[in-house]
């Protein structure tokens, strides 16, 4: 009975949640380097949505390139210029997340909890613009979130360590690094792993301290 309980609360949660929804903990082999900029000051971000691709940049030299889950139909990611506004390692969405009463943890929105809230982890949480940012999270080869720019467990603290405060940001539809450094870009696989435990994922277990270190020397 508990696991087909535990089942039905990871089931319900997966159709509550779009930005929030994701693989937490141990993963696959599916990592990028990153490196150290020789003056943070010139780092730039930029997110082509049809290649699902983020570019890190100091002028022409990329720093870190990954693949990215994006808005899915109904919750685009928005395009434009914007900076790097906040940045929280331990963020919880204030929308999507468990109702806990007692023993009890079921998925729920805010709006709808009827006992103590605790919203979903969205770890290396880097906003762009307000209600938008890139955090943690499982990357789909399909549009999946509400509109936030997913990166992959072992990739979302490197990029963290990237994105400063006032860092600019630019997402299109489309960046000239597609046809180069984004070209036949190698994606996670294990998007469709189950998330952990509901007790494991209300709790700090869910937040784990990456490997040193984030960043590397550029050779």
């Amino acid at each position: 009975m508990k696991s087909l309980l535990t089942f039905a609360c990871v089931g319900a949660l997966a159709l509550l949640t779009g930005c929030v929804n994701g693989p937490i903990g141990k993963r696959s082999n599916y990592d990028v380097v990153a490196y150290k900029p020789k003056n943070p000051e010139n780092v730039r971000i930029k997110v082509s949505l049809s290649n699902r691709a983020v570019y890190v940049m100091e002028g022409d030299t990329p720093l870190l390139i990954t693949a990215c889950a994006i808005g899915k139909a109904g919750y685009a990611t928005p395009t434009g210029s914007y900076r790097i506004s906040n940045k929280i390692p331990n963020k919880r969405s204030g929308e999507y997340g468990f109702s806990i009463n007692g023993d009890s943890i079921h998925p729920a929105k805010v709006s709808e909890a009827s006992g103590h809230y605790v919203g979903f982890p969205m770890a290396w949480w880097s906003e762009f613009t307000p209600g938008y940012g890139f955090h943690e999270g499982a990357v789909w080869p399909i549009p999946r979130t509400h509109g936030c720019i997913r990166l992959h467990h072992n990739v979302a603290p490197k990029f963290y360590a990237l994105a400063k405060i006032g860092t600019p940001v630019n997402i299109a539809q489309t960046q000239p690094e597609d046809a180069t450094i984004g070209k036949d870009l190698k994606r996670p696989q294990d998007y469709a792993d189950p998330d952990p435990a509901p007790a494991i994922l209300v709790s700090d277990r869910a937040f784990t301290k990456p490997p040193e270190p984030l960043l590397v020397d550029r050779p």
